[in-house]
């Protein structure tokens, strides 16, 4: 009886871990937590849920309970097929029949499949060159030559390099963690000489992430955001905020044929001649939030190029009301979020189509509900006092009517920036685990390789695949007429 009753608490306890995932995902406190909170609360609940049910299955099988077991979890059919099979044959004590008729014969088997995970292998690469003379004569003797190394002398492989960039920018790892992880397996490297290839591999790949940049300048219209990258001041003994710069190019949306890119400009501060800088050459629109430092760009007097046409963000103008509607339960912010929802089912309705059918729609639906928005703003702007809550966030949209309606315009314009605040989020996370970088040039690097890996990414490529065969063909001599074919859209990857 005992037993029964501590599994029904256990079922208990199970329900209410499964209500309360639930509401952390959907319920309406959810809206309240970031991306990365979200993701935290599922995590932990769902390692409570995991515990609950395997000390249910436990005591199940103590008292014989079958009901009481959960259904296995099974994930045979998931597992890659490109993954290697290691086959593990467990044959029977005894093949001689019980009857006494001798060996007994293979009827068939049973097969299952687990992922397991070998941690990484440490070892040494031993090159080897004989050298070759003739007995006869002394003419000289013959070597194979050398082959290319990025780090001359240097201890490690361009496949280790690759390994601690995309540890420290694609997983964010620090690289003292990472000294800490190769001692455990017996090797002692201090984070000073991480650093060093770090900064070594940095400075190789520069040429390839610049032409990177030229190639998403070229093209008419791109994202631009910034997000915070703490940086320490030796000078002052703190930290300093610095900024990374994301330039993004993505017309998957559209059906467009340049591949999606992006590059992570840094600067030591926010300020709009960085972004004007930063996009020398390019004359296209622009598609950013509503930040005040990009007006320089549209002015006549913009340096590196002509004065940019801006598209704003109708995610960032929806955000402005819901944090309203969320404080006040305010029902003109109510109002407000019901008519910007109609353009975005529109904009769902003709995602993936060609550009000049997006713009079809937009001028045939889109329009005339933007219009009728337009005029509702006006109207709620003049009934509230501009210095309340609200009518701070009707003058931000107000202000930036003209970038709002820019998507109206043109099929290949989306409706928000959202795709570019995306790709900031792996800087997010990579400043979270790291706290800070050391020095500007700490940003500068950051960005740089940070640049290529989330390039790879958007683009289906492996990150230390890419690597790797970059850095080896930099070693190896590549010529620079050629640094195209470095590009991450441009790897092939070897069978």
């Amino acid at each position: 009886m005992d037993e029964v009753a501590a599994l029904k608490d256990i079922t208990k306890r199970q329900e209410h871990l499964i209500a309360e995932l639930n509401h952390a995902l959907h319920g309406k406190r959810s809206e309240k937590l970031s991306e990365d909170e979200r993701q935290l609360a599922f995590e932990d609940l769902s390692i409570a849920l995991a515990e609950v049910e395997a000390e249910k299955e436990t005591r199940a099988a103590k008292t014989g309970n079958e009901a009481a077991k959960p259904a296995p979890k099974r994930t045979i059919g998931n597992l890659p097929a490109a993954l290697p099979r290691i086959e593990e044959v467990i044959e029977p004590d005894s093949l001689i029949c019980p009857c006494g008729c001798g060996v007994m014969h293979k009827i068939g088997e049973d097969r299952s499949e687990r992922l397991d995970i070998v941690p990484a292998q440490l070892r040494v690469i031993v090159t080897v060159r004989p050298k070759y003379a003739c007995r006869t004569c002394t003419d000289g003797v013959r070597q194979a030559p050398a082959p290319g190394h990025l780090i001359t002398a240097g201890l490690p492989t361009e496949a280790t390099l690759a390994h601690v960039l995309v540890s420290k920018y694609a997983d964010h790892l620090p690289l003292y963690r990472q000294s800490q992880i190769l001692a455990r397996a017996g090797l002692d490297l201090h984070r000073a000489v991480l650093a060093d290839w770090v900064g070594k591999a940095a400075f190789h790949l520069k040429p390839v992430v610049d032409r990177l940049a030229e190639h998403l300048k070229r093209s008419s219209k791109l994202f631009m955001d910034e997000t915070t990258a703490p940086v320490l001041d030796p000078g002052r003994g703190a930290t300093k905020t610095g900024y990374l710069w994301a330039l993004a190019r993505d017309d998957r949306p559209w059906g467009g044929e340049d591949p999606p890119g992006v590059v992570y400009f840094y600067a030591p501060g926010r300020a709009g001649e960085n972004a004007e800088a930063f996009l020398t050459g390019f004359d296209g629109i622009l598609q950013i939030d509503g930040y005040p430092g990009y007006n320089r760009l549209t002015k006549p007097s913009r340096k590196g190029g002509k004065p940019v046409r801006v598209a704003h963000c109708w995610a960032h103008a929806r955000r402005k009301l819901k944090e309203v509607f969320d404080r006040d339960g305010s029902e003109i912010a109510a109002e407000g979020l019901r008519r910007i929802a109609e353009f975005y089912a529109i904009e769902a309705e003709i995602r993936t189509t060609s550009p000049g059918q997006r713009l079809s729609a937009r001028q045939a639906r889109t329009a005339p509900l933007l219009a009728a928005f337009g005029d509702w703003l006006q109207a709620e702007r003049r009934k509230i006092s501009a210095k309340s809550r609200l009518g701070e966030k009707l003058a931000y949209i107000h202000n930036h009517w003209d970038g709002l309606q820019t998507f109206l315009t043109d099929g290949r314009v989306e409706i928000d920036s959202n795709r570019v605040e995306n790709l900031v989020r792996p800087i997010t996370l990579n400043r979270k685990n790291a706290l800070f970088a050391g020095h500007d040039e700490g940003g500068v690097a950051w960005g740089r390789i940070a640049s290529l890996i989330e390039t790879c990414k958007i683009n289906g490529i492996e990150p230390f695949a890419y690597l790797k065969a970059t850095l080896a063909a930099i070693a190896n001599g590549h010529r620079q007429s050629r640094i195209d074919d470095l590009l991450p859209w441009n790897f092939k990857p070897s069978s």
